[in-house]
């Protein structure tokens, strides 16, 4: 029989407690308040009252081109990144999970470019793929210009997308070599003495028992490419938003707002639409996806 813990004193749970509660309280609930309130009302950088607007800092948002553009490259970011870790991290979970020589070796080297910082990759990645200097410039001495992420915008977005998805495909990685050893060995080994290939057992068989894995990575992607602190970081580090706003993703643009034209209150309110339009994909995921999901 599950035995509990019980606390004769009223007074005792409560001090347990209390480092977390007010960790919390200072960390989540002070700066959703402050946000909430910046988002309604005009601050000043500098200090002084704030004066209470209403809906003008939204009208301001949603009447500036930049900011629509803002949100398109962060849909393109954050679909094109999730779908192609979760893809590329599927891949290599079904080669590792064959037990081939090596696979050991491999199953580190796949997740060890998810203990990098996303900054660090980015500021490496500048490096590696540098139109001048580095691998792309072989492609350049071919076709001037045919790689040059700080002139063509197509190129930057397409440069630290890869970024994202060299990042987190060892994410996806993990939990999907963890959910292709859940599947049980016999379903394997009848299909294969049935004749079916590697590839043919994967989608008949691997896959269809992964749509709980896979759900969650999505979810998880999804969400981390719109507001994880590894995109404003890749972006920061390798084009800053850059070239003609061509990777300003909305989490860079809300940061720069505040930080750098100090508009605490724009800023404000692009983050309450940012988390309503995370919400939004949110629902359509659980709402249209989760019904071919199958957990039994």
């Amino acid at each position: 029989m599950e035995k509990r813990s019980v606390f004769k004193s009223t007074w005792l749970p409560i001090v347990f407690a209390l480092p977390q509660l007010t960790l919390i309280l200072l960390f989540f609930y002070w700066p959703v308040a402050a946000v909430m309130n910046w988002a309604f009302t005009l601050e000043p950088p500098f200090g002084g009252a704030a004066e209470f607007v209403g809906l003008d800092n939204f009208r301001e948002v949603f009447h500036d081109p930049f900011y629509w553009n803002s949100v398109l490259v962060s849909i393109i970011f954050a679909v094109c990144g999730a779908l192609s870790a979760i893809f590329i991290g599927l891949v290599l979970a079904l080669a590792v999970d064959r037990q081939l020589p090596g696979s050991g070796f491999f199953r580190f080297l796949y997740i060890l470019p998810f203990a990098v910082a996303g900054p660090a990759g980015g500021i490496a990645f500048r490096f590696i793929l540098s139109p001048e200097r580095g691998l792309a410039a072989i492609l350049n001495s071919i076709e001037p210009d045919l790689w040059n992420p700080a002139k063509y915008g197509s190129h930057a977005l397409a440069f630290v997308i890869m970024i994202f998805i060299w990042k987190w495909a060892g994410y996806t990685f993990i939990f999907l070599l963890a959910g292709l050893q859940s599947v049980p060995r016999a379903l394997i080994e009848a299909a294969a003495m049935d004749g079916s290939g590697p590839i043919r057992r994967a989608i008949d068989i691997q896959v269809p028992l992964l749509a709980p894995t896979l759900f969650f990575l999505l979810v998880t992607m999804m969400t981390e490419g719109f507001v994880g602190s590894d995109t404003f970081g890749m972006v920061h580090a390798t084009t800053a938003g850059g070239p003609n706003r061509a990777t300003e993703v909305m989490v860079y643009r809300i940061v720069d707002e505040a930080f750098h034209g100090l508009n605490y209150s724009g800023a404000s309110a692009q983050s309450i639409v940012l988390i309503g339009l995370i919400m939004v994909f949110t629902f359509i995921q659980f709402r249209f996806i989760e019904r071919r999901v199958h957990y039994k």
